[in-house]
């Protein structure tokens, strides 16, 4: 049965969440799997995010395969979430404008698609994007999808082609971020994969988030574009071009 690192594990049985399964600070997935709590993974990802938010504070060759995939989902998260603003304003912009949940996993599934092809290429070599100029356009990316939100009233039949084209941008931001922290050489592969999926339950949360909050009782009030796609739109555009001209004078 896959075990958690020791200090996610008492995290958990802190918590209540989960029940320890043996007397040595795992933590067995059955009882989590049997009582079908799947919101518990995000919760216990955000729990643990001071701890080890971006820092990897072990010797990677003395953990265990399991160890080390459970780090590097968490590593995934914590760069949405918390640590990824741009990113966590580029998923809310996708939701806002259509606020139910199968449009914008379509989305979320073209910007998954895009990003884990250059996040894979970039990690491995092949190609190698200069940050001074992913870091400009992800926020340009970002102001796109704001200002489309503004002028458009609904999503256009090419919307998942741009989603699709900057999630390729958005993927080498990330591996630039991988870069940073490193992969264990006994593991690359299957910690590459592990971030990304980190990733995507950090964007699966947001989307959850957002359709929680606003999209489950305001998305048919007549009232929601007037008083929540250009609001919030023209919010996320005015901090979208500020990065822009930070990150281009950078």
């Amino acid at each position: 049965m896959p075990s958690l690192p020791k200090h996610l594990a008492r995290t958990v049985e802190r918590l209540g969440l989960v029940r320890r399964a043996t007397g040595c600070g795992t933590f067995s997935l059955t009882s989590l799997c049997r009582q079908k709590r799947v919101w518990v993974l995000p919760l216990l990802l955000l729990v643990t995010l001071p701890a080890t938010a971006h820092v990897i504070d072990a010797d990677l060759s003395k953990l265990s395969r399991t160890a080390i995939f459970w780090t590097y989902i968490q590593l995934g998260f914590t760069h949405i979430i918390p640590l990824g603003f741009d990113h966590i304003l580029f998923i809310i912009s996708l939701y806002i404008l259509e606020p139910r949940l199968k449009p914008v996993l379509w989305q979320a599934t073209a910007f998954t698609v895009a990003h884990s092809i250059t996040l894979g290429l970039a990690m491995y070599g092949i190609i190698k994007p200069p940050g001074s100029v992913v870091e400009p356009i992800i926020a340009l990316s970002i102001l796109f999808v704001a200002i489309e939100n503004i002028i458009t009233t609904k999503l256009s039949p090419w919307r998942l082609a741009i989603v699709f084209g900057f999630g390729l941008i958005h993927g080498m931001g990330f591996a630039s971020a991988l870069t940073g922290l490193g992969l264990p050489k006994k593991d690359y592969f299957g910690s590459l994969i592990s971030f990304n999926v980190g990733v995507e339950i950090g964007q699966v949360t947001i989307i959850l988030l957002c359709w929680a909050l606003i999209g489950r009782w305001a998305a048919n009030r007549p009232w929601y574009r007037a008083r929540v796609v250009i609001p919030v739109s023209v919010v996320v555009g005015l901090v979208a071009a500020y990065w822009t001209v930070d990150r281009l004078l950078a």
